[in-house]
């Protein structure tokens, strides 16, 4: 990680390495929530081009680079009219774990991916570039999942549990109030106690748990 103690070339190439990680984490998960909103009956993503894999419609230069740097970060907001959708509620909660299912389920595809390549004969150098830059897209991908999960406004977890509580007015309209202040908070916390890389750890060994069953 960055200020780790490493050399600068060090931090340069594991910035490098986070690349494609980060262009396939924040496209897949942007372009899940636009899809999933297209699906209810929203079309506002979809129209304004939001429902696209191209990183350049989804990529947030803070947030990109907070992620780059820090390990966690965001991407530019799926814009998404509630009026729309069939069941608000119901197609609101849709909407915000699909991006959060998508990268788990890329998680879980390029763990299976990792465990492939390492059963290929390939030249030392090759291997150890494939799966490190493997190991950064399962990783960030977990990451980005758990990081949305968090129930503070603007995160995905806030919305699924705004939308799976009723009542409760006063205490949601705090956290929309004071949700930025709180989240850099509690990430100033996590990032202290290193709880969301831990989360991320868990979650990676359940997917390699899976795959060397078969390898």
């Amino acid at each position: 990680m960055l200020f780790s103690g490493a050399s600068l070339t060090e931090t340069l190439v594991s910035m490098a390495y986070r690349i494609p990680a980060l262009l396939i984490g924040l496209s897949f998960h942007e372009a899940a929530h636009a899809y999933m909103a297209y699906r209810c009956g929203d079309p506002t993503a979809r129209n304004l081009g939001r429902m696209s894999l191209d990183p350049l419609r989804h990529l947030d230069v803070v947030g990109t680079l907070s992620l780059l740097f820090f390990g966690f970060g965001w991407a530019k907001p799926v814009p998404v009219n509630s009026r729309n959708f069939r069941k608000p509620r119901r197609d609101d909660i849709f909407v915000s774990l699909a991006g959060i299912v998508t990268n788990l389920v890329l998680a879980f595809l390029f763990t299976g991916i990792f465990y492939l390549i390492l059963s290929f004969n390939l030249p030392e150098k090759a291997a150890e570039i494939t799966e490190t830059i493997l190991i950064y897209i399962i990783y960030i991908n977990i990451i980005l999942a758990v990081f949305n999960l968090i129930p503070i406004p603007p995160l995905d977890g806030y919305h699924v549990l705004r939308n799976s509580v009723r009542g409760g007015e006063r205490f949601f309209a705090f956290l929309e109030r004071y949700g930025f202040i709180i989240l850099i908070g509690f990430l100033l916390f996590t990032r202290r106690s290193n709880v969301i890389f831990a989360v991320a750890r868990v979650i990676a060994g359940i997917f390699e748990s899976f795959f060397q069953l078969f390898f």
